[in-house]
């Protein structure tokens, strides 16, 4: 499916030694259970150390011998530690033998343990961009840019409590549902989805075309809590599609910037460059990002020359990123939309056109996700890891990260507009446009 994450969402291109870049969501019940087993076993310990209670023991059970509380690190796995790291991986070490020394079900799956240990590690580190992949959703993430999807198809939020929808895909089993932008998915086939991580929750999403998956949904305005059951199918879809309008204008959106980005839209400006437009709509709504290379690429149509972002990394050097001087449509006046969930690749296009006076922007504020990840391929196919190493910054140095870009004109879209069809930031758009043609 098209389920990626705002935005992130998440792909792969670009290797230079197993390297990318990116620009690329009852408890007080349980935890008294929890806090009256665990005082019972702490006060039986406490009592027994006191000697007061003669033949009061930890165990009361003295047939039955209880294992060490410790098992200290073998000599192998002390010396399999970098020397300078020992000390510091002695805890890691016990708790790895006491869970194949002791815990119930055995034997336990070793590949399990250390992927969950790489993921511990990526969340510790407190950034919402920097993951462990393990190779199920490395393979979905890797192939997501491509074009070719197997799922619901549709464009995700993880960072809330829920997992929600950002905008189901044209054509889509998501979008012949009715699942809207803004659809919260509380249940997955019954499962309530309370405290279940977003990110979990999209990988019980995902499945094979032809397979069925119930989707309960909380929708703002209604009551009621929405079911959609729904059919996984294979979906293509390209990243650029466009038009032209009666009036001589030009459409293009662009959905996604990946791997047929680039040549998808020149082979479109062609298309529409050939009919003399007098000015061009670049839709870049519900865009969650992509590849950094692509938006530099796109973003060298549109102007001759200039930075088109800069990357400033945590020592504060920085690597800058100009335009190719190839660009196809450089000289017609341009309006851009963007909304909450143009995320990425699409706010470094849309905040350039904008740094450099040439486009309007027109819709919402844009997400606000202004970082660099890189996704690291991990030996033995045991997926990637993705990791946050710089921000990037527009060409006049606006820093975007959890700030986002403010259009010139703010519209919003209702759940009114969306029921009837109508599109307000479009109309507006169309009304800017027209206004800079007049101007030329």
């Amino acid at each position: 499916m098209v389920i990626s994450s705002n935005v992130t969402a998440y792909y792969w291109r670009f290797f230079v030694e197993k390297t990318t870049k990116y620009i690329l969501g009852i408890f007080a019940v349980l935890i008294l259970l929890t806090g009256s087993f665990a005082g019972g076993f702490v006060t039986r310990h406490a009592l027994a150390q006191t000697g007061l209670f003669p033949g009061f023991t930890d165990n009361p059970h003295p047939n039955i011998v209880l294992p060490p509380t410790i098992v200290a690190p073998s000599t192998e796995q002390t010396s399999a530690t970098p020397e300078e790291l020992q000390d510091l991986f002695v805890p890691f070490w016990e708790a790895w033998n006491i869970v194949q020394n002791q815990y119930v079900s055995q034997p336990v799956d070793n590949t399990l343990l250390m992927q969950g240990a790489i993921r511990g590690m990526m969340e510790a580190v407190g950034d919402d961009y920097t993951y462990y992949m393990d190779p199920k959703v490395y393979e979905v993430e890797t192939t997501s840019l491509s074009g070719e999807y197997q799922g619901i198809g549709a464009y995700v939020d993880t960072q809330g409590e829920y997992l929600t929808i950002v905008s189901p895909i044209e054509g889509s089993p998501a979008k012949a549902a009715g699942l809207r932008p803004g659809d919260q998915i509380i249940a997955i086939d019954g499962e309530d989805m309370t405290g279940v991580a977003p990110e979990a929750a999209r990988q019980k999403v995902l499945g094979e075309a032809g397979t069925t998956v119930v989707l309960t949904v909380a929708r703002e305005g209604e009551s009621e809590t929405l079911e959609f059951t729904i059919v996984r199918a294979k979906i293509t879809v390209a990243s650029v599609t466009g038009e032209m309008r009666e009036d001589g204008i030009a459409y293009i959106d662009i959905n996604s910037f990946g791997d047929n980005t680039t040549p998808e839209l020149r082979a479109k400006l062609d298309e529409l460059l050939a009919q003399n437009p007098k000015g061009i709509i670049l839709d870049l709504r519900f865009n969650p990002g992509g590849y950094l290379i692509t938006s530099v690429e796109v973003m060298s149509e549109f102007i001759d020359e200039g930075v088109v972002l800069i990357e400033q990394y945590g020592d504060g050097t920085r690597d800058t990123y100009n335009a190719l001087g190839n660009g196809k449509a450089t000289d017609l006046p341009i309006v851009v939309l963007i909304n909450e969930g143009s995320a990425s690749a699409s706010e470094i296009v849309a905040g350039s056109l904008q740094d450099y006076g040439r486009a309007k922007l027109v819709g919402m504020q844009s997400f606000g996700k202004g970082s660099v990840q890189t996704l690291n391929l991990l030996s033995n196919d045991q997926g990637a890891a993705r990791v946050t190493i710089a921000r990037w910054l527009t060409p006049n140095e606006r820093l975007i990260q959890d700030v986002g870009l403010t259009p010139d004109y703010i519209v919003e879209m209702t759940d009114d507009d969306y029921t009837n069809n109508r599109d307000p930031q479009l109309d507006k758009a169309v009304e800017v446009l027209l206004g800079l043609i007049a101007q030329k």
